[in-house]
């Protein structure tokens, strides 16, 4: 199946939640290195470590990454796991939805990882109106990119990201969704607000979980 198509586009919000201080990055999913790009304006000797699945991504990474690797991350070996325990900090830019078992994948992160280092990642909102919308009319199509990304294999909510996170071990410390203008939402928000009254939940929590399109979250070992 073809990846995610290639940009050279950063977000701001994923960028913000990396600690300035870390020293030894490791971004799963780099893309076009956009991400490296930037945080290497902010601390240019940090040492960035690129993985992506895709040769030729990588080949564009490079040019902003201290090192690239094509690789799976799920089939990473035990070597990879030993000789990466130092990096403090993980990053996941909209890539965990795209893995087999996300859940596994934290555990073993969370086993090597230094006490104090941080996993930060930008998760789509499976939550989302227009997620919700469609799926009331039976429009659930896979597409070339977005929410419904043809290539996504999990889906998350809030609760869910929280969830994860929680059962690999990590605390989240700091996380917030982000949200986009999109006037044509308002329609159908009082819908989503009486699906949940009638489902006994919180009307206005519901309604607020289903604006954000994506949530960025920092998570810490302690």
């Amino acid at each position: 199946m073809e990846q995610t198509p290639i940009h050279d586009f950063h977000n701001p919000d994923l960028l913000r939640m990396i600690p300035e201080n870390a020293k030894k990055l490791i971004e799963v999913g780099c893309s076009s290195g956009a991400l490296a790009r930037e945080f290497k304006k902010i601390s240019p000797n940090a040492d960035y470590f690129g993985i992506e699945i895709d040769p030729d991504y990588a080949d564009l990474a490079r040019r902003f990454c201290s090192s690239v690797s094509v690789l799976n991350i799920e089939s990473a070996d035990a070597d990879f796991w030993e000789s990466n325990s130092d990096r403090d900090c993980w990053i996941f830019g909209d890539t965990l939805e795209h893995l087999q078992n996300p859940w596994l994948l934290l555990k073993r992160i969370y086993e090597v990882i230094p006490s104090g280092g941080t996993v930060v990642a930008c998760i789509p909102n499976a939550q989302h109106w227009s997620i919700q919308a469609k799926l009331s009319i039976g429009d659930f199509r896979y597409e070339d990119r977005g929410l419904m990304d043809k290539t996504h294999l999990r889906w998350f909510t809030r609760q869910t990201i929280i969830e994860m996170f929680d059962q690999a071990g990590f605390v989240i410390e700091e996380g917030a969704p982000r949200i986009f203008d999109e006037p044509q939402r308002d329609s159908f928000l009082p819908a989503i607000g009486e699906m949940a009254r009638l489902s006994g939940a919180d009307p206005q929590l519901a309604i607020s979980d289903s604006l954000a399109y994506q949530y960025v979250v920092k998570a810490v070992k302690n």
